[in-house]
């Protein structure tokens, strides 16, 4: 490691000492990039990574709200705005009972590299609380999104900070986070969130993006070795949004999914997953994947368990972070699997990730796999500023351009700084120079 790059992981431990999650983001970013200060070393005289690796903001504040049988509750909200380089702070909102200020400045320090990559005009932030939604009612969730928004408002706006949707934040969250912004500035500011209805300025494709995003940028990284996806069988974890445009252009490609998950536990269905019947259940019904089985009584459901021990040759996780150990990639390895392609945010630990490597795994990272989703908000947020709209297929089509585009820079740094073929170096390296020179230009601010 490059001893500025060693000097600066050492300065954040010291920083940070109680953010896991933030730290291994930090770690794997950071002994990825080092060999860029070698051939760079104006970057060190900048101090250009210690900068990085401090939040412009944060901001924590407290939401109180009351449910539907009057108690009173209280939630922590936060709001991480990382870097603004490149544009106006841009990332989701997380609503889940994990969420802390360490997985916020995880994925706040993520997103920077992930936009970077778009080749879009946007910073890196995230945001969320620790409200849980499930089992509650739409109206709990409407007064909480109505307090959250409370004090949320006053730090965004379409050329500050724009949120958008994350685990437990979705259309129907951010249609009442928008209601409640427009009451409290008197304003229609379309651009202030993405991820709306379509009958509210939202995209066409937005919902589908992540999901195809990453199968696209799979099918790149096979192509690369002359292959594809046709006939491969998938293992996809998750059953979120994220997950079920996974399958869904998986199998639009030809690959057999047979798996998918929710927290309690996971489908297997031989015969391959009924898309149709997931997508009514989680994104209509809201119910859990359990339900599957009624419909599909030939399929096996295992409570408590992890999908990687089904045998595949493509993996996809799609539910949360650190969701696949080194445990999990030995069985993978061992049952066959040769890609694994990240459509959650930091699925993967980091032993897990070295094995995957030295075994000859394609490893698709997330900040590269999983940015169509804010690269399909980013074109929202153009829609918006032109008071216009696209139609599905004109945004799908730039989404695949925009992840062929992501695919091929990752390939030439990782040629370029001696890790052939190595896509987490490459997604590294070519999000922090874009990041970097920004920074360069801007001076000591």
């Amino acid at each position: 490691m490059h001893p500025y790059v060693k000097k600066v992981l050492a300065i954040v431990e010291k920083r940070s000492p109680h953010e896991p999650e933030f730290l291994q983001a930090v770690r794997e970013v950071l002994d990825s990039i080092s060999p860029l200060f070698y051939a760079h070393p104006e970057y060190a005289k900048a101090n250009i990574l210690d900068r990085l690796c401090e939040p412009e903001r944060q901001i924590l504040f407290r939401v109180v709200w009351e449910d539907d049988s009057g108690n009173v509750h209280v939630n922590r909200g936060y709001r991480v705005n990382f870097n603004s380089v490149l544009g106006p702070y841009k990332g989701g909102l997380r609503f889940h009972p994990s969420v802390n200020l360490s997985i916020m400045k995880f994925l706040g320090f993520e997103q920077i590299f992930k936009n970077s990559l778009t080749g879009l005009y946007i910073g890196g932030a995230k945001g969320g609380s620790d409200f849980d939604p499930k089992g509650r009612s739409d109206d709990e969730i409407m007064r909480f999104c109505q307090s959250f928004m409370g004090e949320l408002w006053r730090h965004i706006g379409a050329n500050t900070d724009v949120p958008a949707g994350d685990i437990g934040v979705g259309s129907r969250e951010i249609g009442f986070l928008f209601g409640y912004y427009k009451r409290l500035t008197n304003r229609f500011d379309l651009g202030v969130l993405t991820g709306k209805g379509e009958g509210l300025g939202g995209s066409l494709g937005r919902k589908q993006a992540t999901g195809f995003g990453c199968v696209y940028f799979a099918d790149d990284m096979l192509q690369v070795k002359g292959d594809t996806l046709k006939g491969k069988t998938a293992v996809v974890s998750g059953s979120g949004n994220v997950a079920i445009y996974t399958i869904k252009k998986l199998q639009d490609l030809g690959a057999k999914v047979v798996t998918c998950s929710d927290s309690d536990g996971y489908i297997y269905d031989p015969n391959g997953i009924d898309f149709e019947l997931v997508r009514q259940l989680k994104e209509v019904e809201h119910k859990r994947i359990l339900e599957y089985k009624e419909k599909h009584p030939h399929c096996t459901y295992k409570p408590g368990s992890k999908v990687w021990e089904i045998p595949c040759d493509v993996a996809f996780p799609c539910a949360t972070q650190n969701e696949i150990n080194l445990q999990d990639a030995q069985t993978l390895i061992k049952n066959g699997c040769r890609l694994v392609c990240e459509g959650a945010n930091m699925p993967t630990e980091y032993e897990a990730v070295h094995l995957f490597q030295s075994n000859g795994v394609l490893f698709g990272p997330a900040k590269a796999a999983n940015a169509g989703g804010v690269a399909v908000s980013a074109l929202e947020m153009q829609q918006n500023a032109a008071l216009t709209s696209w139609s599905f297929d004109e945004v799908d089509l730039k989404l695949r351009d925009i992840m062929k585009n992501i695919h091929d820079h990752c390939i030439c740094c990782a040629e370029q700084y001696g890790s052939p073929g190595n896509y987490v170096v490459g997604a590294n390296i070519a999000g922090f120079k874009r990041v970097a020179h920004g920074m360069m230009a801007y001076g000591i601010i």
